[in-house]
């Protein structure tokens, strides 16, 4: 008899349901949700399938299943581990801490049991090195024994995962979702251990590095631009601001700034590329999806910091000393979100009343190492003054 595929998917949420959830079952794993919110762990176990709305050029209605569901701090969720061939998270890039004891307690199963077949996990987050942190996370936990033998046994390969998932769920369905037709996850094929697994829909690369900042640097950035710019004229959604002319503009210069730095980088084709930036903001434009922008421009610190979807493809335009007056200006915007619900927002304006404003945007974005950097910031400073 031949064994049934299972799948470990962290995060029950929009994008796990919406996203991973669909192409995991679409590829013959029965699929286990780990999560803590116990109405919607009772709800995918009552039904043990669920529905997604597909909006493309038509709407297309699929369902996703055989699926369950598990606390993810439960001892029935560690047993899993012993027959699961594949992990995925979908619960943000905050939430990695709080999901790696239990992907520790599964490890330790596992080697308990003398089970050498590999397990790969795959950390499917808004972020860069996902998979990495969670690995540094789970690693710090372990010892010894374990310790060799996830080093052995467990592979942890980074991904980048690209598909726009609006919160909120479908006609009081507590588990319906809507999503976006475009969906792209692309993993890196060497940080697998063993046989890679077919999964529908994910490409394994050895370019990951250059894939990773084509998203970072064109959705990332082009998202975050709308949100920022959209908050400063009043509007609720992305798509509400990018049907504005003069804000469409701003976004996609600032996307095509952030893509010559890819270019000159990673040695895109400028045309592709091109190409590329104008499907992602038609992706923004879907009348379809009514993405707000207070869910799009949370946290704005950690948004803000170096190594972000703002900064860094700023810093690049400096390194290579290409255009960034449209990338000023949205980094502007963002230091002047103000969103009273969230949490970075209010700190960010408190951070930016404190003493000499560069000094300010320094500490927010870690720019001014380097003199071109200090240029760049007091630019930035007297485009936030415009916007007071």
């Amino acid at each position: 008899m031949k064994k049934e595929k299972l799948a470990i998917l962290f995060g029950a949420g929009n994008i796990g349901r919406g996203f991973i959830g669909p192409l995991l079952c679409a590829s013959g794993y029965k699929v286990v949700f780990a999560d803590v919110q116990e109405p919607i762990i009772a709800e995918i176990n009552r039904r043990g399938e669920y529905g997604v709305e597909v909006l493309g050029a038509e709407r297309t209605d699929i369902t996703v299943g055989p699926v369950r569901a598990l606390h993810s701090d439960s001892v029935e969720l560690t047993e899993e581990f012993a027959n699961a061939e594949l992990l995925a998270t979908a619960v943000g890039p905050n939430i990695l801490p709080f999901v790696a004891p239990a992907i520790v307690r599964g490890i330790a199963l596992r080697n308990s049991r003398g089970i050498t077949e590999p397990l790969n996990i795959i950390a499917c987050e808004n972020m860069v090195g996902g998979s990495s942190e969670l690995a540094r996370l789970v690693r710090k936990e372990l010892s010894g024994p374990q310790l060799e033998y996830a080093d052995r046994h467990i592979g942890f390969p980074d991904a980048a995962v690209d598909r726009i998932v609006p919160p909120g769920h479908v006609l009081d369905d507590p588990l319906r979702v809507r999503v976006e037709e475009f969906c792209e996850w692309i993993v890196d094929k060497g940080g697998f251990k063993g046989t890679i697994p077919a999964v529908e829909g994910m490409i394994c690369t050895d370019k990951l590095p250059a894939y990773l900042e084509r998203k970072l640097f064109t959705l990332n950035t082009g998202h975050a631009a709308a949100a920022y710019l959209g908050a400063r004229k009043g509007y609720d959604t992305i798509g509400e601001a990018i049907a504005d002319t003069s804000l469409y503009a701003t976004v996609e210069r600032a996307m095509m700034e952030s893509g010559e730095v890819l270019v000159r980088r990673h040695h895109f084709d400028p045309e592709a590329h091109r190409v590329y930036i104008k499907k992602i903001l038609a992706r923004f434009a879907n009348p379809a999806l009514r993405d707000e922008i207070t869910r799009v421009g949370r946290q704005p610190l950690r948004k803000l910091s170096r190594e972000e979807r703002l900064i860094k493809p700023l810093r690049g335009t400096l390194e290579y000393r290409t255009e960034n007056a449209a990338l000023i200006e949205v980094i502007a915007a963002a230091l002047a979100y103000r969103n009273p619900a969230d949490e970075q927002s209010r700190e960010l304006e408190k951070l930016l009343s404190k003493g000499n404003l560069p000094d300010a945007i320094s500490r927010i974005t870690g720019l001014g190492e380097a003199a071109e950097e200090r240029d760049a910031l007091l630019g930035i400073a007297e485009a936030y003054k415009k916007q007071l």
